[in-house]
């Protein structure tokens, strides 16, 4: 029997706006937080790695939401609101917004519903509200739960799925495996919100680094995307993982071994219709298509690089970031 996470306990006595972290497709949206860190903030690898989850009072949300229009519309600044409030709506076209932090789907049910209702009142030509949300989320919402978000246009769920393999998912605490993984991606699907889900190049190190690229085409395959983002492991400071490295105790592959579990990937994971990215910083080298459709030409980019083995070809350390 499945049993579905507990929700964690959350402090809203002080918010503190959080820096903005956002997928790359999102660069022209509005950024609300209604949440700041992460709710699963012990996986090895993440810069949420310890981090205190906070939710925003209703109130303040709202607050934020009705500076903004006054703002779009008749360029008002309201006492008490943030810059940024200002910096990000001098350039917004109106059509998305991006829920912050890690994972804004934690946000209280009743309190999530209030927030979107008043978005959606205030700018009735938004497109689309998309957020970051962790399996754990998804499975503590029932099916009706999550039809009503998407009613209120919140249509996009951004996951780090990061690994098929099971062992992989265990040593990174990633919380979930991988059939509540797949269990929670087919539940959002259901209830028609598409998917942007992402993976980790490296993330089994040398000696996991075939079964990590297998296993994970095969859960890419399993949860059918809409849109999926490769990237490369980055070591960040003070996370369990990058002293594992420090001290020998995870060995890195190389640039090249990264572009052949991507290979292994997208020769191996089969998809509806997907569109398929490795266009993040922290790759070496990027290639993006429509799969099944651009999957021998993405292919055929990467034996070119992989035949050749000319680290003139690959993205330079010194350009790789998060």
């Amino acid at each position: 029997m499945q049993t579905v996470p507990k929700l964690v306990k959350v402090d809203i006595m002080s918010f503190e706006r959080p820096d903005i972290i956002r997928p790359p497709s999102e660069w022209k949206s509005y950024y609300l937080p209604i949440t700041s860190g992460c709710s699963n903030n012990t996986c090895t690898f993440c810069n949420y790695y310890g981090c205190k989850l906070q939710v925003r009072p209703v109130a303040d949300a709202i607050k934020e939401i009705d500076a903004l229009s006054m703002y779009v519309r008749q360029g008002v600044h309201v006492p008490d609101v943030p810059q940024v409030v200002y910096m990000l709506g001098r350039g917004w076209d109106g059509k998305r917004i991006f829920l912050q932090d890690g994972d804004a789907l934690v946000y209280p049910l009743p309190d999530l519903v209030e927030v979107l209702e008043h978005v959606n009142e205030i700018f009735p030509q938004l497109e689309r509200i998309s957020t970051y949300a962790t399996a754990q989320d998804i499975l503590r919402r029932s099916q009706e739960e999550l039809a009503e978000l998407k009613q209120l246009k919140l249509d996009v769920f951004y996951i780090g799925v990061e690994s098929g393999d099971e062992d992989v998912l265990r040593k990174i605490h990633k919380g979930v495996n991988y059939a509540e993984m797949v269990t929670a991606c087919r539940k959002a699907k259901d209830a028609g919100i598409a998917l942007s889900v992402s993976v980790i190049l490296g993330l089994g190190g040398v000696e996991g680094s075939q079964r990590h690229a297998l296993e994970t085409a095969g859960i890419l395959t399993d949860i059918d995307p809409e849109y999926a983002g490769a990237l490369t492991l980055t070591f960040v400071p003070g996370t369990p993982l990058y002293r594992e490295a420090e001290q020998g105790a995870f060995q890195s592959i190389s640039p090249l071994q990264s572009l052949e579990e991507l290979k292994i990937m997208i020769e191996n994971a089969s998809f509806t219709d997907c569109f398929f990215s490795s266009m993040h910083a922290s790759n070496y080298f990027s290639v993006r298509g429509r799969l099944p459709q651009d999957k021998e030409q993405m292919l055929e980019q990467l034996r070119y690089i992989l035949e050749r083995k000319d680290p003139a070809l690959l993205r330079p350390e010194f350009l790789r970031g998060l």
